[in-house]
């Protein structure tokens, strides 16, 4: 069978970042290596990364064996890794935990947590929750700054969503754009206060950035992101929402803050590795001071990004309200990818980092979606000392998004659609519902981190591809 694997799957097994990864995928390609399964290679792999002294004269693996070794020292050292509480262990991929534990080793880690959704990612695992002394760490913000979920609950019966689907479908596609690059038409565009904000002179690299933010505000990337109407279900009497248990009609929408937000990622990033010399497997770690005059700038533009994220939801929400002629009766949003300055338990002040996490303190309000064909969650957070006040993302990947596209079909996705009676407009095999994990064990893993308020179930679901 041809070689299917990529990066994220090495990443996924434990490789570190660095050579090793290049070093594996090209002895891949090698003709008696190119004939194994990938069941076969993987496991070979594996066998590697656990034992990598093993195969230091080894004439395939010789090479890449030595590149897993420890690195020699460079500038800054990491030290003894410090305790991290994990939910739902039994969830979670090797490579994330890997990872988590590389973090967990940085001189500037206070304390940390990994979410039952966790999975591979830069840097900090997805899932990953991290408070800093006094440093932000670009990559462990992530790429998709401030990327958020935003409910809108509407005074609509239930039937609305299958009676008038086409409408709704029609709503979707009229009043939403998805993917890499893509914006509102100049006269489609609406204003917005965020891009007033003086970040956008002051800070010079943000200075040529503020002509595309006009033209992408409102709108949505591609992968996971977006925008579905569906079915809410009020379930405790005493949410804050100030809502009736029963059933209404939803809007809910995931995205963050498009070019802006990963312009910002990949400069600052490359800035801390410049000033933060770390050994390789905790290259994307690298961190910025925040009594540096860079830090204090990345965490301006990573603010700046966060609201420009919000933005975009609020003219979703506009935009689709009018079209219903309805206002909502209620709204839930929060963030995710992000940094806050909190205090701990103890009162020491952090900078806490969560990349694919949601806010959960005490009383907070978020949402925890699940896929197109399971239920996502509003929440009600507990304030959870061990999680540092947090909670999952969502359900997380079970596939990776190559696996995904090897391992599923077209006629199966559309199939398992259509038993749900899911109406989708785009999307791809990457974001299936069996790519993600069972949202209902992981939110059972963490019971004493959120309360459940409702439930909000998909019917017609838009996101990026034709």
């Amino acid at each position: 069978m041809a070689n299917l694997l990529r990066g994220n799957d090495l990443r996924a097994l434990g490789f570190p970042e660095g050579r090793a990864i290049g070093l594996a995928l090209a002895q891949l390609q090698r003709k008696h290596l190119k004939k194994l399964s990938q069941t076969d290679q993987l496991a070979l792999l594996g066998q590697l990364i656990a034992h990598p002294n093993d195969y230091l004269t080894d004439l395939d693996w010789s090479h890449t064996a030595a590149a897993l070794l420890p690195p020699p020292d460079r500038h800054i050292a990491l030290v003894e890794r410090k305790d991290y509480a994990v939910f739902g262990a039994e969830h979670i991929e090797p490579g994330a935990i890997h990872q988590m534990e590389i973090a967990m080793k940085l001189p500037v880690t206070v304390a940390g947590a990994l979410m039952p959704d966790a999975h591979h990612g830069y840097g900090l695992p997805i899932g990953g929750v991290l408070a800093t002394d006094n440093a932000v760490i670009p990559y462990a913000v992530g790429v998709d700054i401030g990327c958020r979920m935003a409910l809108s609950v509407f005074d609509l019966p239930p039937r609305y969503l299958a009676q008038r689907t086409q409408e709704l479908r029609g709503r979707l596609l009229e009043n939403t754009r998805f993917g890499s690059g893509r914006g509102f038409e100049r006269g489609q565009r609406l204003d917005h206060a965020v891009l007033d904000r003086p970040e956008f002179r002051e800070i010079p690299f943000l200075k040529n950035k503020l002509d595309k933010a006009a033209e992408q505000v409102g709108t949505s990337g591609s992968g996971n992101h977006f925008v579905e109407f569906g079915l809410v279900e009020i379930t405790d009497p005493a949410n804050e929402l100030g809502l009736p248990v029963g059933q209404y009609l939803g809007l809910l929408s995931h995205s963050g803050s498009r070019g802006l937000g990963a312009a910002i990622a990949e400069r600052y990033t490359q800035l801390a590795k410049d000033v933060c010399q770390l050994p390789g497997e905790a290259q994307h770690l690298a961190w910025l001071g925040l009594d540096t005059a860079a830090g204090q700038e990345y965490w301006a533009a990573m603010t700046l990004a966060g609201d420009y994220a919000a933005a975009c939801h609020d003219q979703i929400h506009r935009r689709l309200a009018k079209a219903l002629g309805e206002k909502p009766l209620a709204k839930v949003a929060n963030h995710h990818n992000f940094a806050w300055k909190e205090r701990l338990a103890d009162g020491r002040a952090v900078v806490t980092h969560r990349k694919g996490a949601t806010p959960a303190g005490a009383g907070v309000l978020g949402i925890i979606p699940g896929s197109m064909t399971a239920p996502g969650f509003i929440v009600r957070g507990r304030g959870a000392a061990a999680s540092l006040a947090s909670a999952s993302h969502g359900a997380g990947r079970l596939l990776s998004r190559t696996r995904a596209k090897a391992e599923l079909g077209e006629s199966q996705v559309r199939q398992h659609l259509a038993d749900h009676g899911i109406e989708l407009i785009g999307g791809g095999l990457d974001e299936a519902p069996m790519a993600y994990k069972d949202i209902r064990a992981v939110m059972a893993s963490q019971r004493d981190l959120v309360d459940v308020l409702g439930s909000f179930t998909p019917k017609i679901v838009r996101m990026d591809g034709a």
